[in-house]
Order: C-alpha cells, then sequence, then structure tokens
C-alpha cells in the first residue's frame, strides 16, 4: 500500500468521505474521541463529516440529551466523546496522567492536603448546587481556603475529572457549567481491563485505521505495551496492511478523496497517528511550536491553505498553488462554515 493508499483509508475511516455520518453522535462513535480545547474546532470537526447540522445540534447533545459530553481524557486533554464511551477511556487514559497532576498542583503552590480540599469543596459543591461553572466553584473553593490562582483552579477541575469526579455538563451561554458525573451520566460500570483495552484497540481502528502499536499508544497516552497488548487481544479481527500497520478485516474499500474542505483547529485528522507528513507535507507551521493546530484546507487529502475567522468573516490564506475549481469550492465551503456555526 503506497502513502497516498494510506491516506485514503484513513480519511475514508474518519468519516471525511464516502457517505457522511448523520447526528453528532455518530461522529463522535466513529472517531472514539475528539480533542476539544477549542471548542469551535471540535463542532467544526463534527461538522466536516456530516451534513444537515449546525453547531446548536452539537450544544443539544451536550446539554440536553446528554449523548455526548466534554471531558479531561487522554494525553491530558479535553475530549469531546459519547456518554457511553465514556467509562472505556476515563478508566484506560486517565490514570497515567495523575502523577503529572499533582507535580503541576504543588507548582501552583497546592500540596496534597490542599489538594485533596479542593476536590471535596468541588464535589460538595456540585451535590449541593450543581452544575456550576468555573467562576462559581472558584468562589467555593475560595471560601474554603483553598487556593486558586494562576493555573491552580484548571488543575484542581482537571484532577475532579481524573477521579471520574466531574465532566463538563450543560451549556450556560457560552460556557459549559461542571456536573457530577453520577448526577449528569448516572452510574458508571467497572471494566475489566484487558477486554477493556481490546475495545480500545477495535474503536480505535474504526476510526483510525490503518495504523500501528505506536500510532495507539500516542493516540491514546497509553504505554507502548497497553496499545499491543489491546491489538494482540483482536489479532482475529485484523489484517496486516503494511509493513507495522493493521486495520479491521471488515474494512470496506477506500473511498474516492473528499471534495475540497475547510477543517477547523484541532481537526482529528491531524492527531490520530505519529506522524502526519503525509496531510501536512512542507506546511510544517500549520502545527505551531507551543502545539496549535491551526484551522486548515484539505484538497486531494492534502493541507493546501490555512483559515480564520474575525468579525464574522472568514479569511482562506492558500499556502501554494490550488485550482481555480479547488478554490471556488473552498469558498463554498466557508460559506457552508458560517452558516454551520450561526445557524
Amino acid at each position: 500500500m503506497t502513502d497516498r493508499e494510506t491516506t485514503a483509508q484513513r480519511v475514508a475511516a474518519q468519516g471525511l468521505s464516502g457517505p457522511p455520518l448523520k447526528s453528532p453522535v455518530a461522529v463522535a462513535e466513529r472517531l472514539l474521541a475528539v480533542q476539544a480545547q477549542d471548542p469551535r474546532g471540535a463542532r467544526l470537526a463534527i461538522r466536516a463529516r456530516s451534513t444537515g447540522l449546525t453547531a446548536a445540534d452539537v450544544d443539544l447533545a451536550l446539554s440536553e440529551d446528554r449523548s455526548l459530553l466534554i471531558t479531561w481524557l487522554g494525553r491530558g486533554t479535553l475530549h469531546l466523546v459519547r456518554s457511553e464511551d465514556y467509562p472505556l477511556l476515563q478508566a484506560l487514559t486517565t490514570p497515567p496522567l495523575l502523577t503529572s497532576n499533582s507535580t503541576r498542583l504543588r507548582q501552583e503552590g497546592v500540596g496534597e492536603a490542599m489538594a485533596e480540599r479542593g476536590v471535596e469543596t468541588i464535589e460538595r459543591a456540585l451535590a449541593e448546587g450543581g452544575p456550576l461553572t468555573r467562576a462559581q466553584l472558584r468562589e467555593r473553593l475560595d471560601s474554603a481556603g483553598v487556593r486558586t490562582g494562576g493555573q491552580a483552579l484548571v488543575h484542581l477541575l482537571f484532577l475532579t475529572a481524573l477521579r471520574g469526579i466531574a465532566v463538563r455538563g450543560p451549556m450556560v451561554g457560552k460556557e459549559h457549567a461542571y456536573a457530577l458525573t453520577r448526577d449528569w451520566l448516572g452510574p458508571q460500570r467497572a471494566l475489566d481491563r484487558d477486554s477493556a483495552l481490546a475495545e480500545l484497540a477495535r474503536r480505535y481502528l474504526v476510526g483510525h485505521g490503518p495504523a500501528g502499536d505506536r500510532d495507539l499508544a500516542r493516540w491514546a497516552g497509553l504505554p507502548l505495551r497497553d496499545a499491543r497488548a489491546g491489538l494482540a487481544a483482536i489479532a482475529r479481527q485484523l489484517v496486516k496492511v503494511d509493513g507495522d500497520l493493521v486495520d479491521l478485516a471488515n474494512r470496506p474499500p477506500a473511498q474516492p478523496l473528499p471534495p475540497p474542505r475547510l477543517l477547523g483547529a484541532f481537526d482529528p485528522l491531524l492527531l490520530g497517528w505519529t506522524s502526519r507528513e503525509e496531510i501536512v507535507g512542507p506546511h510544517k507551521l500549520l502545527v505551531t511550536s507551543n502545539g496549535i493546530f491551526r484551522p486548515f484546507a484539505l484538497v486531494d487529502g492534502r493541507a493546501v491553505a490555512t483559515w480564520r475567522l474575525a468579525a464574522g468573516k472568514l479569511t482562506i490564506e492558500h499556502l501554494g498553488k490550488v485550482s481555480k475549481v479547488a478554490a471556488k469550492e473552498l469558498e463554498a465551503d466557508a460559506t457552508a462554515v458560517l452558516e454551520f456555526l450561526d445557524a
């Protein structure tokens, strides 16, 4: 399989080619987890893989249906996931993050005892009056004598998420409020770790195959041994594709590459594997030195432009030669992006 064939397969696995997915939940199911520290970017990831939806539909799934949620998961980053996939991802991807969280809290002047008091304060406040916004939780913590200055508040909220105590719940205006996991999602099932690793490997390949063990480990933020254990557990469901890559045996043939399309910041197409070279090519600045993944345009499976939205106007900046036909299609997609966000 050539690099271009691998890219075509991955683009199809991502839901960017072939029949569009029908709902925000269907997109989250396909991708398993969508990086979401950029709220607009997460919503645009859903737009690019579906049809007939708006950003309001995503907010409805987050706030009313509770079929989607956003919380800190793999790699210590906010992710948008299906609520029913939360137990799997929370159980497997958050334990490796506890040590670094403790270190960051100490650096912010929050020792172990104060961190425990902070978690207890947050849990009690959400039980008594949740869901609550970050500002409301800051007030409760300040009253309890828990440090919230600098990045302390963020890392305390992070700790409650790592322990499975709280998640981001409903939208309050344009802000996410926090809610107790048990109140927002109900009781969470216990998981057998070996079975969970196998399911994680299978679900990862649904939206990212073909891929290798290092791709899975990097995407999930897990040790390589865990990624290998998960893939080994489903070996009978896999086929070797090329080199060290594997894929699900029942994968349908790759679809033609999608028409020119605008993708948002932190789009999953740039985050699922150890290398993004085939997509980014020479345009390394699509990913800045401080880890920001910029919005970009995809033409024939490659990044060809960046774009930005300011004061209601979307501007496309081409990185090289783009055909007149492709440029026209990107301008049409820009209109669709604005409609999606404003509807």
